[in-house]
């Protein structure tokens, strides 16, 4: 670890906060030899002089510690980076200047040297020490610099690196490769590196993947421990014993409904009309019974806090021989659940419910596009007799789901229509086409009874008085709304409604009247940017974008660890364990659940959505040439965002649009100062592909036609 003078006298003079350093202290506190004292002080001075330190009654003392704070490097680029606070989702911007060389994922000593203006969306920040170099994986690509074949890091942009060592890796042009940091200077472009291995040609999505995984920390394998007790839990199966303790729930109706290649199926339901409306089952398959504390699967569980969906590959947070087996609620098998059994009024209402631990046996894994089939009244008669046990529920299931969904927009909660995409990959992990994730009324049906289920499961929480794990989303900030507003009317559009108060209710209102607005993509993407992102705590805040009070994750204990940790709490709960036992058994433990939980989650939506461009990339290198309608989604000084109908999205470079100066005009246009030609989000154009990285997830356009 290479430490400065400047970095050494500052961290000598951290601790002493007021009362400072003599000269003698610092001298002594850095080591120097004899030599070098000159230089030190010349470097005191210089400190002092950028306002860092200040000298007074003989000692030297750090100016506004305060605003000094440790963080990780998350970017560098060519002129600047950006360091992340230490558990905090707040980022500062570092000029290239200050960043003392300093790489993605090394942590950091920084000082807070301006705070944010007009100018700037975060605080600037200098780096003054290296407090932990980056040890983990780094990942790029080896490019042709001349005649001589250079690394290009992952995660930060300079001139490509020199490479001292292959140890014995046959590397080519293009190879997305894992290095490590040979010798590190002050300036990037000095760095040198070493190649440790070769994961395959960039110009394949799923070998940047595996780089993207490994440099991101991301575990993909399990430890030795974890599969045995795994393979123990599916191999011991469920015995009559257990069974006998349960509610047998295997009379019923009970189905699953997913996606066709859905294999960790983890909640099941039925529905069968009452007197006074409804009584709807939400069965979830019970992980918490062989996830067991203080085991190896409890640890991995804690660790990865998340299964990650990418493409046509699953990092589970559960080995398979529980994610697609024990627990897995396949047809046709007894299987252990967790059981949410509601009443629930003609109006919607849900007036009574009870948790207990079950036994059921799934009569079909459902389709939902052979659910949709079935409720439009085009199900060929093979789809009829494969659903014939369960076909009764489905009009019941309907109407119950038409009420819940009407009540929700009652409650004001807006329906923000959110584009996913849906990525094709052939036999060898290849992209092969990408379309945009539609939604029938069956998936609006299982999202509306596991609204139901998580909804109870935190009124029994709240109600009941002990610990708990809720999903909570908090109201946006005040600046925001101002903010959303302002572009609106940028956009003109009326925003009566909108105000640094503004209800859930007001930004429904928004989007229902701007539903048939071309732009209507470009307004729901603005409105949810405004809001705070969910995540998970102990304290019962309410979700605001479904306008609930209390709200929980209860529905998906084999993919996430927040569901997981309530499964556990819940289990002593419904066993008759006392409030003052449950306080003092799971107060730490939901306070330590919620806050890893919502942190992996932050991981994994990341993954899923970085590694989403490589599959994009990955396809459109395929279509270079090629032209196609879309609509502009984003604006920055230095071009557009243009998204296809596809899902899709690359840009446009303001160096093919036609000569002249563009600036940046209230975060929505890029105008032409002279001709006022403006290129505003929402506008309708037609562009040409005319490149794809693949290894960096970047696609550009050249614009053909401007059609607004």
């Amino acid at each position: 670890m290479r430490y400065t003078f400047r970095a050494k006298i500052i961290e000598a003079l951290l601790p002493k906060k007021k009362d400072g350093l003599t000269e003698g202290a610092i001298l002594s506190a850095v080591g120097a030899a004899k030599k070098d004292r000159k230089r030190i002080m010349g470097v005191v001075s210089a400190l002092e002089k950028d306002g860092l330190i200040y000298h007074s009654k003989g000692k030297y003392i750090l100016k506004s510690a305060g605003r000094y704070f440790s963080g990780t490097v998350v970017k560098v680029a060519r002129t600047h980076g950006f360091i992340r606070k230490e558990e905090s989702d707040e980022e500062y911007f570092v000029r290239g200047k200050d960043m003392l060389g300093a790489v993605p994922g090394d942590k950091v000593l920084a000082f807070v040297s301006e705070f944010a203006d007009e100018e700037h969306d975060s605080d600037t920040a200098k780096i003054v020490l290296v407090t932990e170099e980056n040890g983990g994986v780094m990942t790029g690509t080896v490019v042709l610099d001349g005649k001589k074949l250079k690394l290009r890091p992952d995660g930060y942009y300079s001139e490509p690196l020199t490479i001292v060592n292959w140890y014995g890796n046959e590397i080519h042009e293009g190879d997305k490769v894992r290095y490590s940091i040979h010798e590190r200077a002050d300036h990037h472009s000095d760095i040198t590196v070493d190649i440790v291995s070769v994961y395959g040609s960039s110009e394949y999505a799923k070998y940047s993947v595996d780089a993207y995984i490994d440099e991101k920390g991301i575990e993909s394998d399990f430890s030795e421990e974890a599969l045995a007790e795994a393979e123990k839990a599916e191999h011991d199966g469920i015995s009559p014993a257990e069974i006998k303790t349960r509610e047998d729930l295997r009379g019923l109706p009970i189905f699953t409904i997913d996606g066709a290649d859905t294999k960790d199926i983890d909640d099941a339901v039925n529905i069968e009309r009452t007197e006074t409306g409804y009584r709807l089952g939400v069965h979830i398959a019970d992980v918490s019974h062989y996830v067991i504390k203080g085991t190896a699967l409890d640890k991995t569980a804690h660790d990865r806090g998340t299964s990650i969906y990418i493409a046509d590959r699953v990092i589970p947070m559960l080995p398979k021989q529980l994610s697609n087996g024990i627990c897995s609620l396949n047809p046709n098998e007894d299987r252990l659940a967790f059981s949410c059994i509601m009443d629930i009024a003609a109006s919607g209402e849900t007036v009574k419910f009870r948790f207990v631990k079950s036994v059921i046996r799934s009569r079909v894994k459902g389709v939902y596009s052979e659910i949709n089939s079935i409720l439009d009244g085009k199900a060929d008669e093979d789809i009829k007799a494969k659903y014939s046990e369960v076909c009764a529920q489905l009009p019941v299931m309907s109407e119950l789901a038409s009420v819940l969904i009407k009540n929700r927009e009652n409650r004001g909660a807006p329906d923000i229509d959110s584009k996913e995409s849906k990525i094709i990959c052939d036999g060898n992990g290849i992209c092969t086409d990408i379309k945009e994730r539609t939604r029938g009324f069956s998936e609006r049906i299982i999202e509306e009874f596991m609204l139901c289920a998580n909804n109870s499961a935190a009124k029994y929480a709240m109600e009941t008085g002990f610990p708990f794990v809720y999903r909570v989303h908090e109201s946006p900030e005040s600046e925001k709304l101002t903010k959303l507003a302002e572009t609106l009317v940028n956009l003109g559009i009326d925003v009566n409604e909108i105000n640094e108060k503004s209800t859930a209710g007001d930004l429904a209102q928004i989007l229902r009247r701007t539903a048939d607005d071309p732009r209507a993509p470009v307004i729901h993407n603005l409105v949810l940017r405004s809001m705070m992102k969910a995540k998970y705590s102990e304290e019962p805040n309410g979700h605001y974008g479904l306008v609930m009070k209390e709200y929980s994750h209860f529905t998906s204990p084999i993919r996430r660890l927040a569901d997981l940790s309530i499964h556990r709490i819940l289990t002593d709960a419904v066993s008759g364990m006392p409030v003052d036992k449950l306080t003092r058994k799971y107060t730490k433990f939901a306070h330590e659940q919620a806050y890893r939980a919502s942190i992996t989650e932050l991981t994994a939506v990341a993954a899923e959505r970085d590694c989403e461009k490589f599959y994009m990339a990955e396809y459109m290198k395929k279509h270079v040439g090629e032209e196609y309608d879309g609509y502009i989604s984003g604006v920055t000084g230095a071009g557009f965002f243009v998204e296809l109908p596809n899902t899709v999205e690359g840009r446009v470079d303001t160096m093919t649009l036609p000569v002249g100066t563009y600036e940046l005009t209230n975060d929505i246009s890029l105008v032409e100062t002279v001709t006022g030609k403006a290129y505003t989000i929402g506008d309708a154009v037609r562009v040409k592909c005319v490149a794809a990285d693949v290894g960096g997830g970047m696609i550009d356009f050249e614009l053909l036609e401007h059609k607004i």
